[in-house]
């Protein structure tokens, strides 16, 4: 039917638009009762935001519908990513192992609150404050896949372009590189640098490895529009090749924890003009 929801976000803006018009309640009552501004809420009546936990309780009260908006953002928090990004989402959270490889930026799941807040300032310069706020929430919803009762293997290589880059301040960086060293005393984390001295990188792309225990390894790459899970055997492969070159290029994990952690207190307190 063509009036089914295409995604998530659709779903969601379809019931807020039936229980707005059963109420007879405009978006502006529902924004002023909710404390959000009426463009959030047009864009989540029409499909374009997730709506933020904050904002379904806010629905609940305001058409005293008993936590059905709740329950329904929660059941759907997952599918509020970019429809191209839910099939990785969806691997990761029963991946055996990940073998990432971030050249530019620090892998998603590894983002503090504050990292992955400035990374999406500089991605969506036109984005409201709403809409980065619900954008950081799902990158650090993905952490849960790590912290689970059997969490998944992670050995991440990051390019020392990773480390030197000063995303969001000096202050924003040091927390992210001490977040790192903590994130590796994990026993199910291992983190490898990939030094300039290196020479050039089997690859300049990022790409990430899941595989599983009862299940095929996939791969996953992003294009600057979106990305996709890539299930070809022969790929697959061709890529598991690349990334054993860049671990027997990077840093060992103890000289890259060194390496880390000279890089954190080498940050200037404040930044200087």
């Amino acid at each position: 039917m063509s009036d089914e929801p295409a995604n998530a976000l659709e779903w969601f803006g379809q019931e807020l638009a039936a229980a707005l018009e059963h109420k007879g309640a405009t978006q502006h009552e529902l924004a002023d009762f909710t404390g959000y501004k009426p463009p959030y809420v047009s864009k989540v009546k029409n499909g374009q935001a997730m709506p933020s936990l904050h904002f379904a309780e806010g629905c609940d009260r305001f058409f005293n519908t008993s936590g059905s908006f709740a329950r329904l953002q929660q059941r759907l928090s997952q599918q509020g990513y970019p429809s191209w990004f839910v099939p990785y989402i969806q691997y990761e959270n029963r991946a055996a192992s990940i073998l990432d490889y971030s050249p530019g930026l620090i892998m998603g799941a590894l983002q503090t609150e504050a990292y992955a807040t400035a990374v999406f300032r500089s991605s969506g310069p036109r984005d409201s404050v709403e809409a980065i706020r619900d954008k950081v929430a799902r990158r650090l919803k993905r952490r849960e896949a790590l912290d689970r009762e059997d969490p998944p293997l992670l050995w991440c290589v990051l390019d020392e372009s990773c480390l030197r880059r000063t995303v969001g301040g000096p202050a924003t960086m040091r927390e992210q590189l001490g977040s790192l060293l903590k994130d590796a005393e994990s026993p199910h984390i291992t983190l490898q640098v990939l030094p300039y001295s290196s020479g050039a990188p089997s690859t300049h792309l990022a790409f990430t490895l899941l595989e599983f225990s009862d299940e095929p390894t996939v791969l996953y790459v992003e294009t600057p529009l979106s990305g996709q899970v890539v299930d070809s055997a022969s790929v697959v492969a061709e890529s598991g090749v690349t990334y054993d070159r860049l671990r027997a290029d990077a840093l060992s994990p103890e000289a890259s924890l060194y390496r880390i952690r000279t890089l954190m207190e080498e940050l200037p307190d404040e930044q200087h003009p």
